[in-house]
């Protein structure tokens, strides 16, 4: 087993609250065990450019309560190719870096796990995604942070649906997942919770709204991004069945990806960080380093990267019996 004696860590695909942190813990725990360590501007597609920069412990001081990811991130069309990942290889090759921890989501793994087949380079990926949806972890880098973000926002939007007996449809992000959509749905009351996951029963939702509307003052539907119809045409839907109700549309978008992460994502990305890079001095690679029932768990890429296409039905359940 080669000695590990140059790391470089990068992020990459979409940014993530904590992504920050984990560059840190990545840093200082490299430092710690005497390696040096590099940073990779813009992801994957700074490989292939050899954007890559020498880091010590003061280059990442006052930044694990930032949003965002200070190496920046892109996607990388290049990095796709064998031509592009043999160029990444030879960037790495030049300042002897002998093992990479990539910070992503499917995406990532997966073309980690491409360079390590093609070109046999240690790598350990966090997982850092707002969707929540990788296997191999309980919860992702930035998706406590974003899930409290929706919840400020509804809360808010909440106040003035109560004014004004208006009905909201709210649309989070979830283009694959539904999880976003779920726990902050539970969390803010909503009538009902629209996911890509389930196979949407409109009469259901109709028939409930209209059961409810003697009761209440205000109501919240939260329709995740990737459900079928969005929550354009769930707002449209809803007007139809129920012409008297004040019906209002708000798309929350890129506001989730944002602002600064929470403790939870704070402490998940120092944990994470720092076992990413003790597993590389262990000799592992071609894993995720995740978080499951509170202990550091390995995952290969090859099956960290499924979605996890099964929800939880007791949380569905809690938002029907709540709904009253």
């Amino acid at each position: 087993m080669k000695t590990i004696k140059n790391i470089a860590v990068l992020t990459s695909g979409g940014d993530s609250p904590g992504m920050n942190a984990a560059i840190r813990a990545v840093v200082r725990a490299g430092i710690y065990n005497g390696l040096n360590v590099f940073g990779v501007r813009r992801g994957y597609d700074g490989l292939v450019q050899g954007d890559i920069i020498p880091m010590d412990a003061k280059s990442v001081a006052n930044i694990i309560q930032r949003g965002g990811t200070v190496l920046k991130t892109a996607r990388s069309d290049e990095f796709r190719t064998y031509e592009g990942r043999e160029l990444a290889f030879e960037n790495i090759k030049k300042l002897e870096i002998d093992a990479l921890v990539v910070i992503g989501g499917d995406g990532t793994f997966t073309g980690a796990s491409k360079f390590i087949e093609e070109f046999d380079i240690p790598i350990i990926g966090i997982p850092g995604t707002i969707d929540n949806d990788l296997a191999g972890t309980d919860f992702t880098i930035g998706y406590d942070t974003a899930i409290n973000t929706v919840v400020d926002a509804v809360d808010k939007i909440r106040d003035t649906a109560e004014s004004h007996d208006r009905l909201f449809v709210v649309e989070v992000m979830g283009r694959d997942s539904g999880l976003i959509a779920l726990r902050s749905g539970i969390s803010t009351g909503a009538e009902a919770v629209l996911i890509p996951e389930l196979q949407v029963d409109y009469d259901a939702i109709m028939k409930r709204l209209d059961k409810t509307r003697k009761n209440k003052s205000s109501r919240i539907i939260i329709v995740a991004e990737g459900d079928k119809e969005g929550g354009i045409v769930v707002a449209e839907r809803i007007q139809e069945n129920f012409p008297h109700y004040d019906v209002r549309l708000s798309i929350l978008g890129h506001i989730q990806r944002g602002g600064k992460p929470t403790c939870m994502d704070r402490v998940l990305a120092s944990r994470l960080g720092v076992a990413s890079v003790e597993a590389l001095i262990e000799g592992r690679r071609g894993e995720m380093a995740g978080l499951i029932c509170g202990q550091v768990q390995f995952t290969p890429f090859s099956k960290a990267i499924k979605h996890i296409n099964k929800i939880n039905e007791n949380l569905t359940r809690i938002v029907e019996i709540l709904s009253l």
